[in-house]
């Protein structure tokens, strides 16, 4: 697995254009795959999936919100292949067009209620749809953003295309929030569809800023020197799957125990405790902008401590502060509601904040993009069921909290052993110095 021959140089300017193209493209297709967690737990389980039984209901639209993950390894073999092949950039246009037109459409579907179990069927195609583009997105942009960027300052770069989560986050959750202040009539007829059909604006715009952003300076000079991996998946498996499976492990809490703290507790806190769903929507909206500064100080903590240490730091600290989280959100108090939301996602979001620098030191430059892809989706797979098994615990515990919040320590509890490996087993040693 032989790196290119010579340095590659890179500057802060260049980083920091690519940086902020990955980071803007990664929020509106964020923005559209988290309307969907938003709404199967407001929406889906009612006009989509309807039953006389709650649980069912919310079963089915958790259901085919973990299709979209489940589908992201078949995104991430596909656009690792061609973005190992063929380029980061050219990828992550596709990517990004074809996540924004299928969101746009969920929005513009008829319910159950109009053409029966037709519905369902059409949402969960969609939803696989959205699954394959996200699969090839993120691992993209992490990668591009990485290989403009200066070695001592991976941290920070890597960290850009991070804080789209969040600002996904704020933009899908913040929409609900203002049409949830519609007559319920008018929501569930029409207000929810609004924004899913702003997705398809929202494309012009990702689509001009992804056109701007130029292709990665390492993957040219593996083009010029004929140094390409012929099957950088099958590679990826063959001579590093150690690494494949520490890096899955590794990103696990960042993905897993974000939709655990946040699309089960609101279909949680309205379903069990009561809570009005505006109160639960701004405790996302609210750790999401916390969640922002502390991605911010992950990446320079990254630089300084490296990313495996800040890994195993961030999934001890989630591990600990699980049940008191869930004790919060217990007391269906408005401001202890959001504080436990807020302090689950805030400790969580330091593991995820290093993953992107810590998987991009995992694998070598011609395999970066597939061993990227694939590491963040098997955790995706997971993460993707985690509302549906905790809500199935819930039911096992008879509506206490006590499973979930043990489910969120296992899950903080594996991404810190992988953190803890990563850096004996780093491939990534590309060569760049700073123009």
């Amino acid at each position: 697995m032989a790196e290119p021959a010579g340095p590659v140089t890179v500057n802060d300017a260049d980083a920091r254009k690519v940086a902020f193209g990955a980071f803007v493209g990664t929020a509106l297709e964020w923005y559209d795959f988290f309307l969907f967690g938003t709404a199967a737990s407001l929406v889906f389980n009612h006009l989509f999936f309807a039953s006389d039984d709650p649980v069912v209901a919310t079963a089915g639209a958790f259901a085919s919100f973990a299709v979209g993950f489940a589908a992201r390894p078949l995104g991430a073999i596909l656009f690792g292949h061609l973005g190992d092949r063929i380029g980061r950039r050219t990828c992550l246009i596709i990517t990004v067009a074809l996540i924004g037109f299928v969101t746009g459409v969920i929005g513009l579907l008829p319910t159950y209620f109009s053409i029966g179990v037709a519905a369902p069927v059409l949402l969960t195609l969609l939803r696989l749809l959205q699954g394959v583009a996200v699969g090839g997105e993120w691992g993209g942009a992490v990668t591009l953003a990485v290989e403009h960027a200066p070695k001592e300052h991976r941290g920070r770069y890597a960290a850009m295309p991070q804080i789209g989560s969040p600002i996904g986050t704020l933009l899908s959750s913040g929409a609900f929030l203002a049409v949830s202040l519609l007559p319920p009539e008018s929501f569930n007829s029409w207000g929810w569809r609004l924004p899913f059909l702003a997705a398809f604006p929202l494309l012009g715009i990702a689509l001009w800023i992804r056109r701007r952003v130029e292709e990665s300076p390492l993957f040219e000079q593996l083009l010029r020197e004929d140094e390409l991996a012929r099957s950088p998946v099958t590679e990826v498996f063959r001579r590093a799957f150690p690494q494949l499976l520490v890096g899955a492990g590794s990103t696990l809490l960042g993905v897993g125990g974000f939709y655990l703290s946040t699309t089960f507790v609101i279909s949680y806190g309205t379903e069990y405790l009561g809570v009005d769903s505006s109160v639960l929507l701004s405790g996302t909206l609210v750790a999401a902008g916390v969640e922002i500064v502390v991605l911010l100080v992950g990446g320079r903590l990254a630089e300084r401590h490296g990313p495996g240490r800040v890994t195993v730091v961030g999934g001890l600290v989630s591990a600990l502060v699980a049940f008191p989280a869930f004790w919060l959100i217990d007391t269906a108090s408005t401001t202890l509601v959001i504080l436990g939301v807020t302090l689950a996602v805030a400790c969580l979001s330091l593991p995820y904040a290093v993953s992107g620098a810590l998987l991009t030191d995992l694998f070598p430059a011609r395999l970066r993009y597939s061993g990227v892809a694939l590491s963040a989706n098997i955790a995706s797979v997971i993460s993707g069921f985690v509302p549906l098994v905790a809500t199935a615990l819930l039911a096992v515990s008879g509506g206490r909290s006590w499973t979930p919040a043990l489910l969120l320590v296992v899950i903080a509890l594996i991404t810190a052993g992988s953190g803890a490996l990563a850096p004996r087993l780093s491939l990534g040693h590309d060569e760049v110095v700073t123009g």
